[in-house]
């Protein structure tokens, strides 16, 4: 009998390791999921024990990480990844970043384990290359307040690529841009997530600066196919993972008004120090390696993303 795989996430309560943890199920993996609940929460999991083998751990992968039992793929996306939550917790994302990488590659050493991180297209700071391609080194100010976040991926990569190199750990770096979807945070900070709640509750929706920044919105089904498609690769990266289609942050906001039927108003509010003026992943890579490209169009994911929220908030109501 044939034994069935066996995965490992961190961070696997957050928004995307839950839907990640819920696609490796789907394809007969049996997953742990490690989440110290900082940013997580555990409703985004608490229905997958009946999709399959699914366990929940409650521990911090900064203090170390021991699973018993085989261990085929370490998925480490453990990390505050809105700028709310890594402003507020910024020694913790520090941490993540550099001994949480580092316990999850010895987890990873230690199983012969297929090693996958989730890097951010934040390494590429405020670029000056638009679209960025993994060969860009990025514009990053390290000292400003993005920087915990941004050096902590950009030293989680470097620590990757040496266990690659000096330990033979069979890894992969994926750098993700600006991905939305149902189980985000209403308060997390970011675009998506403020617009709808602010849509849908007819206030205004603040936009940072002028609203011309650019951001590139992949739907979270697709980052996930392409996650799956990179973890059962070879390929060591570094790979973007993204829609390619920017969209203009005043665009988006209108786009939330009118799918919402909201009588909201856009409110222009100062713009957050290095908040980067355009983020466009150049994906060719993705294309060519894992015939991998977005398929989900804004405005659909939008709709469900929507849907979500009305659930999520009408939950939440007084009644």
């Amino acid at each position: 009998m044939t034994r069935r795989r066996r995965a490992v996430v961190t961070g696997g309560a957050g928004f995307l390791g839950s839907h990640l943890c819920e696609r490796l199920l789907a394809e007969g993996y049996a997953v742990v999921c490690l989440d110290n609940l900082s940013t997580g929460q555990e409703d985004n999991v608490s229905h997958l024990p009946q999709r399959g083998p699914f366990e929940f751990v409650r521990a911090d992968a900064t203090t170390g990480i021991r699973i018993a039992g085989a261990v085929d793929a370490v998925l480490h996306f453990a990390s505050p990844a809105a700028p709310a939550d890594y402003g507020r917790l910024p020694i913790e994302t520090l941490k993540v970043g550099s001994i949480g990488t580092l316990n999850a590659l010895e987890l990873a050493r230690e199983h012969r384990a297929r090693f996958v991180l989730a890097s951010t297209s934040e390494v590429y700071g405020d670029p000056l290359v638009n679209p960025q391609p993994e060969s860009y080194w990025g514009h990053v100010n390290q000292v400003g307040p993005r920087g915990v976040y941004d050096e902590a991926k950009r030293f989680a990569e470097a620590l990757t690529v040496a266990y690659r190199q000096r330990h033979g750990v069979d890894t992969a770096v994926l750098r993700l841009f600006n991905t939305f979807g149902p189980r985000m945070r209403p308060d997390d900070g970011r675009a998506v997530p403020a617009f709808v709640q602010q849509a849908l509750l007819g206030e205004p929706l603040t936009v940072a600066g002028d609203g011309r920044q650019t951001r590139s919105m992949c739907y979270v089904d697709d980052l996930v196919e392409g996650v799956f498609r990179l973890l059962r690769s070879d390929h060591p990266g570094p790979m973007n993972l993204g829609n390619p289609h920017e969209t203009r942050i005043v665009d988006l906001a209108r786009r939330i008004i009118e799918l919402t039927g909201s009588r909201s108003t856009v409110t222009l509010v100062p713009r957050p120090v290095d908040d980067p003026r355009v983020r466009c992943p150049d994906i060719t890579l993705a294309r060519t390696v894992l015939r991998w490209e977005p398929t989900v169009e804004l405005s659909q994911g939008l709709h469900r993303t929507i849907a979500w929220f009305r659930l999520h908030l009408n939950r939440r109501a007084p009644r």
